[in-house]
């Protein structure tokens, strides 16, 4: 049945309590349509989901059922009888009413002191709590006993709650649950892993009833469908309400009076120009997209703040305790700027902030939205944003961006179909509360919309190697976690089982981190790891973790930016850096390998029109104006639909750069499958790079010449046929594939990462992913886990279904331009060979004289 869509309210006075319109009148404001209509989807018992803007109120819309339904049902209740009396406390018994789910730990936090405050202004006799990884372990006990009115938590610690035996008596009450920023949580496989544990609470609870809080998003109605249970193979979708009357943005894109980059993401070039917008408004967030850039961004803006400006910095690698003091600070209004990741993206309201400033390009005009909605958090007044693009093909993604936004054009991509290795993860979790028929579980897991069309071969696939560790690995007795009972019940193995689950629990599967702790430097050359600690004091300051392969690429002396400061590497002592304070003019950057993100297929779609239109080049800068007239003289500028492709010879070397505008992971797909091809022509090409709009191959061969004399055919290049054998036989000799599989075990439970009283070390978990996934290939290929891993390498790494879209386009329509020199447009991607070896965003400043030489043969 398609969703039923709402944006109309009844009278306040009809809905809300007496209490309620007073308290609202106090502050002098009216209920909102959408909070009334969310009221009246309560009354008729049905789920919904809330597309609202920031600053629209969405919080308060979620809970006012909940607060509505408590405060009336205890009313009721005082006017027959007073509560029972212990002698010395009163008593509740109504149980848990309502769940609430965030993305982020610190989101929870934030919505629970939130709503104290209406709860404690209102006198309401309504407890509410927390429950996160950072709850103690007492407080976890209690709330599974003694159950508070409303519990804010993590899809992680939902599923650990389901796997307990007294989930049933836990969850019987349970009559709604609250799922924040609903649109970030279903894009990844912890959507998948929440929407088996709501397809379990619909069991447990079959009075449940869900609302879903969202961002705009391009398809309200495949979101719509996770509120609810999929039954009979019929799509279901909850009752839809849209916010209306918010203050359209205001975003506007800097234009830099400095010289534009050809290539790069630093935006070193605006720096000025940014601190003077931090200098102009009373709080500026500025968004960057990778945690390096955010250490180097906050670096220079430091070192330039000759106001004093109160400027921090905030990522996920920092130490909570700092993320905490940052956070607090914000709210308190005693912060001018904050340099932030995608830490900050998601729906905690930091206080006053007036301007968002995003460095670089967006990659999406949906999460570009996301992060202007943290500026002004009012439905009625415009937020305002500045765009900082890094580069010059950066202003074309930040134009159309800037022009999807005026439009209210989403591009959030669309429900994902579920992961076995999640739900291999939950099977087990379900074995660890209580047993189960596999009949009963298949029909249960088929009412999550992810795992709808999941078919019974698959199910019992997974069931079986969650069981055995499947066909190839039977004979070992540790893959062999649950087994059935007489009456064909599955339960846990043994308590170890159910002990190592709770300890593995969640689909993100971490990289390899360190501690970093400040010390004072005593000299004298510590060593690496298992090196000389003699001039090392343990302990020292935590300043937060980085990643175990930037360390390992250190010696000692080496200084880096790190926590917002220069350190100087000391040792590396177990899971310990040790650092002290440095002055460097010249620090590495970490770089981090889970910040960059990939840039939409929508917007890539925008960008090869804009090239397309010549008419609409009169809203670039001039100087992208100029760079674009140069490249129509000079070589061509790619049609819509066009593939163009160029060859040109540089330095003893042999060049051929096409421009698919297809994503960073589309393109190093398309390059490793390109080089095997040219290797088969005999091309003998050396390697390839690729960036967010291109690909270039090089080579010793003359490129220009095959093509010219037929030895190289672009067309049968370019055929989508290179989806089968070519990438079969690639991925077969890649470690991608080992990567891939590496995190499909560790998610599905087959080797386990933490154990009591240790945790398994980088080496151990290679060498036991390793060791399994040779034997599966060789024994096994349709393994569930190797499938689990295709797919993870299909959606994400190899962007296969861009890849594929892009060859089915450009069949007919390839050009050739056969050049004496590089292109203007090919400086960018040029540009990217050899920075490889250089860390992170500090690349850019050592590759300003090659970056230079290499315009200056594009100009000529």
């Amino acid at each position: 049945m398609p969703p039923r869509i709402r944006k109309t309210p009844a009278e306040p006075a009809a809905l809300l309590p007496d209490r309620f319109n007073a308290w609202f009148a106090a502050r002098g404001w009216l209920p909102r349509a959408h909070q009334l209509a969310l009221l009246e989807k309560a009354r008729e018992d049905a789920s919904a989901l809330l597309i609202a803007p920031t600053g629209a109120g969405k919080t308060l819309a979620g809970f006012l059922p909940t607060l509505v339904e408590l405060s009336s049902d205890r009313e009721k209740a005082s006017a027959k009888q007073s509560l029972v009396s212990t002698g010395h406390s009163l008593q509740r018994t109504g149980g848990l009413h309502t769940l609430y789910i965030s993305p982020l730990k610190a989101l929870a936090v934030d919505i629970a002191r939130n709503l104290e405050r209406p709860i404690a202004e209102m006198a309401l006799p309504i407890k509410v709590e927390t429950r996160t990884g950072d709850t103690p372990v007492s407080r976890r006990q209690r709330q599974r006993r003694y159950p508070p009115d409303v519990l804010l938590t993590t899809p992680e610690q939902l599923a650990l709650l389901l796997s307990s035996d007294d989930a049933p008596f836990l969850f019987s009450s349970l009559k709604r649950i609250v799922l924040d920023e609903l649109h970030a949580l279903v894009t990844s496989k912890r959507g998948d892993l929440l929407s088996l544990g709501l397809a379990r609470l619909w069991r447990l609870a079959p009075q449940l009833r869900a609302i879903g809080l969202s961002a705009t998003v391009a398809e309200p109605d495949q979101l719509a469908r996770v509120l609810v249970p999929q039954t009979d193979g019929k799509e279901a979708a909850a009752d839809i309400v849209v916010a209306g009357g918010a203050a359209p943005p205001e975003v506007e894109m800097l234009d830099t009076s400095e010289r534009l980059p050809w290539a790069g993401h630093s935006a070193r070039h605006a720096l000025p120009e940014i601190y003077e917008l931090i200098k102009a408004n009373k709080t500026t967030l500025v968004f960057v997209n990778t945690r390096s850039q955010a250490e180097m961004l906050f670096q220079n803006l430091w070192s330039m703040n000759d106001d004093g400006l109160a400027i921090a910095l905030h990522h996920g690698s920092l130490d909570v305790a700092q993320r905490r003091k940052v956070e607090d600070a914000m709210s308190a209004g005693r912060l001018r700027g904050v340099v932030c990741t995608s830490s900050l993206d998601l729906g905690v309201d930091w206080g006053d902030v007036d301007l968002v400033v995003n460095i670089g390009a967006p990659k999406g005009s949906s999460r570009l939205m996301q992060r202007i909605g943290r500026a002004n958090h009012r439905l009625d007044e415009a937020s305002r944003a500045v765009l900082v693009p890094a580069n010059r093909f950066e202003v074309l993604e930040c134009r159309v961006a800037i022009d999807a936004i005026a439009e209210n054009a989403q591009d959030t991509p669309p429900l994902r179909t579920g992961a076995l290795d999640v739900l291999a993860q939950h099977v087990l979790g379900c074995a660890c509360g209580e047993p189960f028929l596999s009949d009963d579980l298949y029909r249960e897991v088929r009412t999550a919309a992810p795992y709808a069309n999941l078919s019974r071969q698959d199910f019992d696939d997974v069931v079986d190697f969650v069981a055995t560790g499947g066909y190839a690995l039977k004979t070992y007795e540790r893959f062999a976690r649950i087994k059935q009972d007489k009456e064909g019940r599955w339960r846990v193995a043994n308590p170890k089982v159910r002990q190592s689950y709770r300890m593995n629990v969640g689909t993100i599967v971490e990289d390899d981190m360190l501690k970093v702790r400040l010390v004072r430097s005593r000299g004298g050359g510590a060593g690496k790891a298992g090196g000389s600690t003699g001039v090392i004091a343990r302990g020292g300051r935590l300043l937060g973790e980085i990643e175990e392969a930037f360390i390992e690429g250190l010696s000692p002396g080496d200084t880096f930016v790190f926590s917002g400061e220069v350190v100087r590497y000391e040792a590396l002592v177990e899971d310990q850096v040790y650092v002290s304070r440095a002055h460097d003019k010249d620090p590495k950057v970490p770089s981090y390998m889970g910040g960059k993100f990939p840039l939409s297929t929508y917007l890539a779609e925008r960008v090869r029109r804009l090239l397309d239109d010549g008419r609409a080049w009169g809203g670039l800068p001039e100087q992208v104006r100029d760079w674009l007239s140069l490249q129509k003289d000079v070589s061509r500028v790619p049609a819509v639909r066009e593939l163009l492709v160029e060859s040109f010879p540089r330095a003893n070397k042999h060049y051929l750069v096409c421009y698919p505008f297809e994503g960073r992971l589309a393109h190093q797909t398309l390059g490793m499958l390109l080089t095997r091809r040219l290797e088969r022509a005999r091309a003998r090409p050396l390697g390839f790079v690729a960036n967010e709009y291109a690909v270039a191959i090089w080579g010793l061969g003359d490129l220009s010449f095959m093509i010219r004399d037929g030895r190289i055919d672009l067309n049968a290049l370019f055929d989508p046929d290179m989806l089968g054998d070519d990438l079969e036989a690639w991925l077969a000799e890649s470690a991608l594939m080992k990567r891939t599989f590496r995190n499909c075990a560790i998610i599905s439970g087959l080797i386990a990462r933490r154990h009591t009283g240790e945790e398994k070390s980088r080496r151990q978990v290679l060498f036991s992913t390793d060791l399994v996934y040779d034997v599966l290939r060789k024994h096994q290929a349709d393994h569930v886990l190797l499938r689990a891993a295709r797919a993870d390498a299909a959606t994400g790494l190899l962007d296969l279904r861009r890849l594929s879209d892009m060859l089915m386009r450009i069949q007919g329509r390839i050009t050739h331009r056969e050049l004496d020199h590089v292109s203007p447009l090919a400086v960018p991607v040029m540009l990217e060979i050899g920075r490889e070896s250089v860390y992170g965003e500090a690349a850019d400043e050592l590759l300003a004289e090659a970056a230079d030489e290499l315009v200056k043969e594009a100009m000529s």
